[in-house]
């Protein structure tokens, strides 16, 4: 376009007006895509919600059932009927004297101290054992790593009772058969808790490693300052598995023990079962004497648990 042509367009009848801008059409709403047959998960129909909530109420009469009926067995007198069915969770005759009468046939406080120091020694083993190896195999670079790696999965194939014969005779060896070092030591780590912690030490930048190593850092402060506080959830995992796994123990110290004075918590219930087959009141009473720790633990470490298995961002 030229100069005079430019000249014509201001001097025309539409000189010193405004030119009125096109109307802008309002974008369309656009709504959200749904394949047809989809529901909205977030507000299920009547049918859905009734579903729902029925498979709720069946999978927790599943798994809460039994422990609700076992703990109100043990607290049946002589005049209730333990075999009814369906089973009435409401004692008619209660009573406390099944729990005492447990303490008399056996000392199953004693049994509970044996086993709470084994769980005790196991979970504080694992998680300082697990924490420095899985450091070593999530971030460390070394020769013969994968090797490592190989070994530490092909134990995960095998079941325990291939190797219990070998653990026995080198447990026997040391002259630890017959104590709680010997019930202690075998569980001492865990291949499957050192994987746990090197898949989260893996999940640390490198670079934050790297730095650290240029600042001056050892490999305790790298430990300490950068590892811990981003795998301390897992680890919390790693000790609440091992305490688990520790107390309910059965196989492992009825090979190992033979003094009755030195049995664990689960052998002494066997024992008991073994003798009072005929007051299932009795084998429940002792059963929920043998529950509480667990439940006092897992009630206490459940925020840090539910935080361990869902973490998986580096904190800054």
């Amino acid at each position: 376009m030229t100069a005079i042509d430019d000249a014509k367009r201001v001097s025309g009848p539409d000189a010193g007006t405004t030119p009125t801008p096109p109307r802008e059409r309002a974008p369309r709403r656009q709504r959200p895509y749904r394949r047809r047959g989809s529901g909205d998960f977030a507000r299920p129909t009547l049918g859905g919600l009734v579903g729902r909530y029925a498979l709720l109420l069946f999978v927790t009469v599943l798994v809460v059932g039994p422990l609700v009926w076992q703990l109100s067995t043990s607290f049946k007198g002589p005049g209730d009927d333990i075999y009814t069915f369906p089973p009435n969770v409401v004692p008619t005759d209660p009573t406390l004297q099944n729990y005492v009468r447990v303490t008399d046939f056996i000392p199953v406080y004693l049994y509970a101290f044996h086993s709470l120091l084994v769980a005790l020694g196991t979970v504080l083993s694992n998680t300082v054992l697990a924490t420095f190896a899985g450091y070593a195999i999530g971030c460390m670079r070394f020769r013969g790593k994968r090797i490592v790696l190989g070994i530490l999965l092909s134990t995960l194939l095998l079941p325990g009772e291939v190797t219990l014969t070998s653990q026995f005779l080198t447990i026997r060896n040391l002259g630890l058969a017959d104590s709680l070092w010997g019930v202690f030591l075998p569980g001492a780590i865990n291949a499957m808790n050192v994987l746990l912690v090197a898949t989260a030490c893996r999940a640390i930048p490198s670079e934050m490693l790297d730095a650290a190593t240029v600042d001056g850092a050892t490999t305790w402060q790298r430990i300490r300052h950068i590892v811990w506080p981003n795998v301390r959830g897992m680890v919390s995992v790693v000790a609440i598995f091992a305490f688990i796994g520790a107390w309910d123990d059965y196989l492992w110290p009825l090979v190992v023990l033979s003094d009755p004075a030195k049995y664990t918590l689960t052998v002494g219930m066997a024992y008991l079962n073994g003798n009072f087959q005929a007051d299932p009141r009795l084998i429940a009473a002792g059963t929920m004497i043998a529950l509480v720790p667990l439940v006092v633990m897992f009630s206490i470490t459940q925020r840090f648990f539910f935080k361990g298995v869902q973490e998986g961002a580096v904190k800054g």
